[in-house]
């Protein structure tokens, strides 16, 4: 089996690492040795990720950091030699891409999963650069993370192959409620913009009155959140899985200033629900406006409020949104696409350097990128 070794800091079960739980069994499914190699800072979460790649049957080990950069880490994975090196999130990048290239890995590739604020930063954008050099190749998760990374750090947009993340098809969803129930689900952080959805949602109330919204999430922002929170809004706080929060909802809001995907809004409408998201990132590239979903200008609080009581008094435009949503997801976003782009990618990379990889998986569909 062709060793495929993969590398992230760890620090909480986001889009990326749950992007990982699908990948990594996958690819071992189709004959690849696909194993993990976690960094972390004894992070709370660091224990349930590694639980669940072991009990899907990847191998994974752990490797802590004595601090936020080790370079000790640098110097024990330029011991290793596996056929692929697949690094994913900042650190992992520059900790193990000049390892991988010192190593001579044959192929080194290097996955972008987020806007973060520190890549406005010139020293840490130029560092990003500078070790991706090292990788043969660099997948973003979307075109806009690739159009944001080109716009903010300088790289190239071209040069990106987009591989985008993929979601497991549910049973069939409920019919949605009445269209004045509304569902926000993320991390309380700035860049996820719940700060303007209660201000769209204060706004829409005055024109609604029976619009009601659950928030479920957590993070640094909570209590400033709740405090400024306008009667109807209920916080849940940590819900997993969210799909019972969904299926209460009619519509589902991502109202972000920056997401590298938008998982939240595949989720949305995987379980056959409206999706109001904004113009950022990958979520224009999942909700498609007008069809799915409305897109509004993010960080646009009158825009917002807009499209909320638009829908909140068009029953059968949600359910008919929320139906398109369905369709959309499971026939553009699936998991074996995902997987099959990026073994694809392997693949090409080694095929290069005449090296053999493994034979294709019978249940393997197609190998195009999209």
């Amino acid at each position: 089996m062709t060793q495929v070794l993969h590398v992230a800091k760890v620090a909480g079960i986001a889009g990326a690492e749950t992007h990982l739980l699908s990948l990594l069994p996958a690819l071992r499914a189709r004959g690849w040795d696909a194993r993990m190699l976690v960094l972390h800072e004894r992070e709370p979460a660091v224990v349930e990720f590694v639980d669940r790649l072991r009990s899907a049957g990847v191998p994974v080990e752990t490797w802590r950091m004595r601090a936020d950069f080790d370079p000790s880490v640098t110097v024990r994975l330029a011991r290793r030699r596996p056929l692929v090196l697949h690094t994913h999130l900042f650190h992992a990048d520059v900790l193990g891409l000049p390892a991988g290239a010192a190593a001579r890995v044959p192929a080194r590739v290097s996955t972008k999963h987020g806007f973060n604020e520190f890549r406005s930063r010139r020293v840490l954008a130029a560092a990003d650069r500078a070790v991706a050099r090292c990788a043969h190749r660099q997948i973003a998760i979307s075109r806009g993370l690739a159009d944001y990374l080109a716009r903010v750090e300088g790289f190239d947009a071209g040069e990106f192959t987009i591989v985008h993340y993929g979601i497991e098809p549910g049973p069939e969803p409920p019919p949605p409620p009445e269209p004045t129930r509304l569902a926000a689900v993320g991390r309380l952080i700035p860049i996820k913009g719940f700060d303007v959805l209660l201000r769209a949602f204060a706004a829409a109330r005055t024109q609604v009155p029976e619009l009601t919204l659950e928030v479920a999430g957590w993070g640094p922002q909570e209590e400033a959140l709740r405090a400024a929170a306008p009667k109807g809004v209920a916080f849940l706080g940590r819900v997993a899985p969210a799909s019972a929060v969904y299926e209460r909802a009619a519509t589902v809001v991502v109202p972000s200033r920056g997401e590298g995907f938008g998982m939240v809004a595949l989720e949305a409408q995987e379980r056959g629900r409206a999706a109001i998201v904004s113009d950022v990132g990958g979520l224009p590239e999942i909700v498609e406006d007008g069809v799915s979903g409305l897109v509004v200008p993010a960080g646009d609080a009158d825009a917002l409020a807009a499209a909320i009581v638009a829908l909140a008094r068009d029953p059968e435009r949600v359910r008919r949104l929320g139906a398109a949503g369905r369709r959309r997801a499971l026939a553009q976003f699936s998991p074996e696409a995902t997987v099959a782009a990026t073994e694809a990618v392997y693949r090409d990379l080694l095929s290069r350097r005449s090296i053999a990889a493994p034979a294709r998986s019978a249940s393997t569909k197609s190998n195009a990128i999209r």
